[in-house]
């Protein structure tokens, strides 16, 4: 990258003079759940549970054992309003084959579009069936797009406004495009004179509606030719005192829609309706304090059945397994600004209780219109899943109590049965009652759990991780272990924690040996029988030694038991039948059999039995192990022998050979599938929970094996006794480099057959680089131009005789495995040529691919320079990091003790870990009471001082802890005075010793009025030193250390010792709900850390923000003043943030925005140089440079701003800053920070023709990560002129092509450049740019041919677009480097 030249005074350096170009990935998607449904999505059989999350959906299943495992997380490039589940109906609809018996999702959103989605199994993601246009974009008030309610019959959908408006849709007897045929909007769309019809009809429904549902009729009414349905709509009229509850009916035959009845009943507000399943007609109308039950099968007559007071339920007396204060929400910025905006961003949904204001953004502080109602309320409920006879309710109310009702009817009428609290914890936000008697209860501002419904309880089963809403963070490179984690600070009193986030999958480090394990070559792990689920022998071979463990309690060495050969360097082993097992060495092949020494099931005989083969002339280069079959080959000369095993009498076997061949070309793998198939209890992997994969033509799984050799190339062969080898299919390995010049290395350094709705090869290459290759389908690619209107749903399905012929098919449609010439060559012994999928570099040392389990479905760990999790379900190659240090060997380790274990070879030690399937995030948590507010990390004692409020404690409500980043132990605490809040905290260094300077608040209420200036108040500025003692007590500190199942106090190892990081928790209680099995470990006398109050002082205002100034000074904000040790400054308005770099300082306020200002040491004087150019509500800001500003703001935007250039002497320092680039989020960003960030991958030696040495450079200073409200962290990376050209063009084409568009209608670039100017340039989406890696390479080569999106490419960029064709290696190298680092 080409750098500015600066100043001579600063250091600091800028992006090339042409601008500032970023690209916006976000590296962990919001927690914070929305909206819950399920549904089957998948398949027909599938119940899948969909979460939504304001700008990204996600899709889980939940376990038996109720863990939640994520399927697929996608952003929707928009902001969800509303989802439901349409449920899949025969008789209305007759789609194509492939969704035959699967739900849509139906989502709301601010594109002012109704979605229908279905989820694709081959892209493994959802994609739009259809859209229809309700509105244009926005969040207006009267336009539709608020609330969604979808009929149980699955035949109608119903849509409504914040107030005065609702539209109806009939789902079509088509699921094509126009699968909603028939839409009717009330009030009545305006049409020529019109009007006096529309103001009659207005009169009926004017107000806010703040519910709806429909009210179903028996299934049997369906078959009738009029089926007019009725809906329910809870209203709050303006000026009315109560809600009013209205029935309307949509007259099909008539197509009108008209209010039939109203109900009303004097006593407390109405909240919401909610049809009761089964019971067709009836409908619970939940109040403010008490519930009723509707008979509406009238609807021209409706009543009250039922009536239940929700403050009489009993509550049972004895202790919960939870109780937790209910939110009350959470003044978010500190300074007790926006307190209404905050709420409504953190309640996740809309509330009822907000009446709807004006349009101002600035006008969000009033809370005269809010209804505080002291009453039991029902926050969330959901209905038990399933058809029955009887229909139950789980229900939460506002104070944490889970209740159930039960309505059945029988020849007495309608009965309802209404249970006694089952739980009681935290106040839940959704509810979603899923199969098997488990409840997902989803917490605004905290984890949510799963329960299950045991013996008339709610037992606790698993935790759902939530770490929204994020108020602070820091970004460390702790204990320098060369991977950055983030310390945030998350939720709400009582459940604030402060959480650990890295990336990466989450590993839980169980054991770990002493660096005693020189020189390792290899590792297995093999059983003893064909059918044993867990392992027996731990294989480990070094360069002249092998040496083998057993698995169990104990590792204990049995190499003489077994049998192997301990001076000799294993190539491979395995497992050839029961009891037999095989080691491959240079020189031979041993074929063993242990004694009951090493295995309870051994041979009763004293010494093991061994037999060797050998081959003639030649040594072994390379082998693998099958069931019954053995394959070696030899190089100089190179051959490759068939082997078997036999019985000649009582523990008598012999090797012999039963086939040998010469080879052209030396082998470098062999690999032999060692299961065909096995269906998993929790389908993660699969469309559906059938076992039925096809495979292509002549190819039997249980005679197949695959070889890479050095031509290079991969090759699938098959060996039958009678026909001996032949080969079925052949993949020439032949890559190039942006330059055409062929990349070196290419030979396969390890193979793999997998089976994942298809069959394809794996292939890991010696030079870092890993390969996909499949059979050659009927038809791989598609048209590089498509008409304007595409059929959104043929090319997600694989089926192409499903897709009509007048269809231009925009993506893969067909995955047939043989056309019919490749059918007539397997039939012919001609092998097929393999198609290469896909390719990617991860690394530049060789890659080792090691499955998780023997079923070819099984995931992969790709270890190169450092540990891949490869998902063989997803299309294309999809690989996410392991969170582990570098290794150079691993295998999956099951045992009794430790049934997912994974062991590493890292640093010559050995490392037993486990990946945490039931943590989604790979978070940490350490919980510490009242609500964490800010952190920081002290370097000088490695402790993060975390800054608390509302805290319930006789001495004070907020204080400043010191905090162990391992155990989340607080170590000391400084306590403000009683009605002292702290606000703000920064460390200043001072000589060679850091201080921290703390701002805080004297005064209750808000620190700033409605207009954006600060209210009277008065504050505190201390200077606090952090000093250490040695600890005087007798007793020493105790930690709590986690252990889990899998992790038992014996030691595997005879060598092992303690792996203390990620395993401990707070010193008293277990870091999170399901941590409920701590140890203490007692550690040595240790150092104690004390606070000491250097400084203090009062000042005329609330301290809302510091910082520190040329490592002399610091600044503190008091209200709309900068009080400064020499100098005092006032802006117009009140100040929430500040920051400096070098002599540069910046102020960030409430309505002007940024202001840039300089501090004139001789004068003693605050100039103020640049100003914003348009009003901003500042988060959070921090400097790049001197002259340039990432600022993100309380609407959901992120902006750079940079100094106008060319500025004249004496020109006002009013709005001059240029806004260089910008970037919607839709998520409120309240902490950024800078990074260090490097995207080189070890292979930029080996790529020729990139030159990324000023990228590394530029790159790793300048990257900005963001923390959102939701629960987001975001990324920011500079990238060159040159990167941002490419990698536009490639956005712009992607956002506009069927497989990669916004899911949800909405125009992308509208969407990122909300909040901004026109015509400001908008940073690059990585969200939509990472799934061009998903593609296959035939699409992303279909994808960069196309000619979309090429004017908007124009229309934003000050070069036009070029038509030169976008080479597709040097796209994805670019992606590469940028997924490489991310992760």
């Amino acid at each position: 990258m080409a750098t500015a030249e600066e100043d001579s005074s600063s250091v600091q350096y800028r992006p090339d003079s042409n601008g500032d170009h970023y690209v916006a990935k976000c590296v962990l998607k919001g927690t914070a759940v929305l909206q819950a449904v399920h549904g089957h999505l998948r398949s027909s059989s599938s119940f899948d549970v969909v979460f939504g999350k304001e700008t990204s959906i996600e899709l889980v299943v939940i376990g038996e054992d109720g863990v939640v495992q994520s399927i697929c997380e996608q952003a929707v490039f928009g902001t969800i309003k509303d989802l439901a589940v349409v449920r899949w109906n025969e008789k209305f609809r007759a789609p194509i084959p492939q969704t035959q018996g699967r739900d849509l999702l139906v989502v709301l959103s601010e594109s002012g579009k109704l979605s229908f989605l279905t989820f694709c199994n081959e892209m493994h993601r959802f994609f739009p069936v259809a859209h229809v246009q309700l509105s244009n974009p926005g969040n207006q008030r009267n336009q539709l797009g608020r609330k969604l309610a979808v009929d149980s019959n699955g035949c109608f959908v119903a849509v409504s406004a914040y107030e005065d408006r609702l539209a109806l849709f009939s789902v079509s007897i088509s699921a094509r495009s126009n699968i909603v045929d028939k839409k009717i909007f009330y009030p009545p769309e305006i049409d020529g004179d019109a009007n006096s019809a529309m103001d009659i009809q207005r009169t009926s429904i004017c107000g806010v509606i703040w519910s709806m549902c429909f009210i179903s009729k028996d299934c049997s009414q369906l078959n009738q030719d009029v089926y007019n349905p009725i809906v329910a709509v809870v209203l709050n009229r303006r000026g009315g005192i109560l809600n009013e509850l209205l029935l309307l009916e949509w007259n099909m035959r008539e197509d009108s829609l008209y209010v039939i009845s109203q109900y009303t009943e004097a006593g407390p507000l109405s909240l919401d309706i909610v049809e009761v399943p089964h019971a067709y007609g009836f409908a619970f109308l939940f109040r403010d304090g008490d519930a009723l039950l509707m008979d509406l099968r009238d609807p021209h007559n409706p009543s009250c059945v039922y009536k239940t007071t929700l403050s009489l339920l009993s509550t049972p007396v004895e202790e919960q397994t939870s109780v937790q204060e209910p939110c009350k929400g959470l003044d978010v910025d500190d300074e007790g600004i926006f307190n209404v905006a905050a709420c409504a961003l953190l309640e996740l949904r809309d509330s009822k209780m907000e009446i709807i204001k004006g349009d101002d953004p600035m006008s969000i502080d009033s809370e005269s219109s809010k209804v505080n109602s002291t009453s039991k309320c029902v926050n969330a409920w959901s209905w038990e899943p399933g058809n029955s006879t009887r229909s139950r309710l789980m229900f939460c109310l506002n104070t944490g109590e889970l209740f159930m009702i039960e309505v059945c009817s029988d020849s007495d009428g309608i009965r309802v049965n209404l249970s006694d609290c089952f739980y009681r914890g935290p106040t839940c936000k959704a509810l979603l009652w899923v199969e098997g008697g488990l409840v997902a209860a989803l917490v605004e501002m905290g984890d949510g759990m799963v329960l299950k419904l045991e013996n008339g309880k709610l037992v606790y089963s698993s935790p759902i991780q939530n770490i929204a809403p994020i108020l602070d963070m820091s970004v460390v490179d702790y204990h320098d272990e060369n991977q950055d984690q983030i310390f945030a600070c998350c939720g709400k009193a009582p459940e604030g924690s402060l959480r650990v986030i890295r990336s990466g999958i989450s590993v839980e480090k169980l054991l770990r040996t002493a660096p005693i394990y020189q020189g390792v070559t290899g590792t297995w792990t093999v059983r003893m029988k064909l059918t044993d689920f867990y392992h027996s022998f731990l294989v480990l071979s070094f360069v002249e030694e092998t040496r083998v463990l057993s698995v169990g309690v104990s590792f204990i060495d049995v190499t003489e038991a077994v049998g192997f050969q301990p001076d000799v360097c294993t190539l491979a082993c395995g497992l050839v039948g029961d009891g037999l097992l095989v080691q491959i060495h240079g020189n031979a092949v041993r074929l063993c059999l242990p004694t009951v020494a090493a295995h309870s099931e051994g041979i009763l005989l004293s010494a093991a039995i061994s037999t060797s083969w050998s081959p003639d002339k030649a040594s072994i280069s390379s082998g693998a192990v099958g069931n019954g079959l053995i394959i070696v080959a030899t190089s100089n000369p190179c051959f490759l022998y068939i082997l078997g095993a036999r019985s000649l009498s009582v523990y008598h076997y012999e090797i012999y050979e039963m086939q040998h061949v010469k080879l052209q070309n030396e082998l470098s793998c062999i690999s032999i599938p060692q299961k065909r198939f096995e269906c998993k209890q929790l389908t993660l992997n699969m469309a559906d929970n059938s076992c039925e994969v096809a495979t292509p033509t002549g190819v039997e799984i249980g005679n197949s094996f695959v070889i890479g050799t050095h031509r290079p190339s991969v090759e699938i062969l098959s060996f039958v006794p009678e026909e001996g080898i032949r080969i079925l299919a052949r993949g020439v390995i032949s890559l190039t480099n942006t330059l055409g010049t062929a990349i070196s290395g290419c030979v396969p350094q390890d193979v793999r057959l997998v089976l994942v709705d298809r069959l394809y090869i794996l292939s890991g290459l010696r030079n870092g680089m890993l390969l996909r290759m499949e059979w050659p389908a009927t038809s791989m690619a598609f048209p590089s131009e498509l008409p304007n209107q595409s059929p959104f749903i043929p090319f997600c399905f694989g089926n192409a005789d499903a897709v009509p012929s007048s269809m231009a098919t925009p993506a893969l449609v067909g995955q047939r495995y043989c056309a019919s010439n490749e059918c007539q060559r397997a039939e012919d012994n001609v092998p097929v040529d393999l198609q290469l999928i896909a390719i990617r570099r991860i690394g530049i040392t060789p890659v080792f691919l090691v499955p998780l389990s023997d079923s070819l479905d099984a995931d992969i760990i790709a270890l190169s320079d450092r540990p891949w999790l490869l998902q063989t379900a997803r299309r294309s190659l999809s690989y996410t990091s392991i969170s582990f240090q570098p290794a150079t060997h691993v295998t999956p380790v099951c045992s009794m003790e430790c049934p997912k274990g994974i062991l590493f070879v890292a640093e010559n030690s050995l490392h037993l870990v486990e990946m945490v399937h039931c943590k989604r995030l790979n978070v940490q948590k350490f919980y510490l009471g009242g609500t964490p507010r800010k952190v920081l990390y002290h370097s000088d004692s490695r402790l993060l001082l975390v800054m608390r409020t509302d805290l319930h404690t006789e001495s004070s409500s907020s204080d400043i802890c010191c905090v162990d980043p391992l155990s989340g132990s607080v170590l000391s605490t400084y306590k403000f005075e009683p009605g002292e809040t702290g606000k703000s905290m920064q460390l200043v260094k001072v000589a060679n010793e850091q201080v921290l300077v703390v701002g805080t608040s004297l005064s209750s209420g808000r620190a700033i009025m409605p207009s954006g200036e600060a209210e009277s108040t008065k504050g505190r500025l201390l200077v606090l030193c952090l000093e250490h003692t040695q600890n005087s007590a007798s007793s020493s500190w105790i930690f709590c250390s986690k252990t889990s199942s899998s992790s038992q106090l014996t030691s595997p190892f005879r060598e092992i010792v303690g792996y203390a990081t990620e395993q401990l928790s707070s010193s008293s209680l277990c870091s999170s709900p399901d941590d409920n099995s701590c140890e203490g470990v007692k550690l040595e006398e240790s150092e104690v850390w004390q606070w000491r109050v250097a400084y203090q002082t009062t000042l005329p205002g609330m301290v809302l923000s510091v910082c520190s100034y040329l490592d002399r000074y610091f600044l503190a904000s008091a209200g709309n003043i900068r009080v400064k040790r020499f100098a005092l400054g006032r802006t117009r308005f009140a100040i929430t943030c500040l920051t400096t770099q070098f002599t540069r300082i910046a102020v960030g306020d409430c309505r002007d925005g940024i202001l840039f200002y300089s501090y004139q040491e001789d004068l003693r004087k605050l100039e103020q140089l640049y100003c914003d150019p348009m009003l901003r509500l500042v988060a959070d800001c921090t400097l790049i440079d001197m002259d340039t500003a990432f600022v993100s703001d309380r609407k959901g935007s992120i902006a750079v701003l940079s100094r106008t250039s060319h500025l004249e002497d004496n020109a006002s320092p009013e709005s001059n800053l240029t806004l260089s680039c910008s970037y919607y989020i839709g998520e409120i960003a309240m902490s950024i920070t800078k990074g260090s960030f490097s995207y080189k991958l070890p292979a930029d030696d080996v790529l020729k023709g990139y030159d990324s040495t000023n990228t590394v450079m530029d790159s790793s200073h300048n990257t900005i990560v963001a923390s959102t409200l939701l629960g987001s962290v975001m990324i920011f990376i500079p990238i060159t002129r040159e990167e941002h050209e490419l990698l536009e063009a490639v956005q712009a084409r992607l956002v506009v092509h069927p497989l990669t568009s916004p899911i949800l209608g909405n125009d992308h670039s509208e969407f990122r450049g909300r909040e901004s100017l026109a015509n400001v340039p908008k940073m690059l989406d990585g969200d939509m740019l990472a799934q061009f890696l998903e593609l296959t390479s035939m699409q992303q080569e279909a994808v960069l041919a196309s000619s979309f999106g090429l004017m908007d490419v124009g229309s934003s960029s000050s070069k036009p677009p070029s038509q030169s064709p976008i080479p597709v290696n040097k796209v994805v190298q670019l992606l590469e480097r940028l997924h490489y680092a991310l992760n």
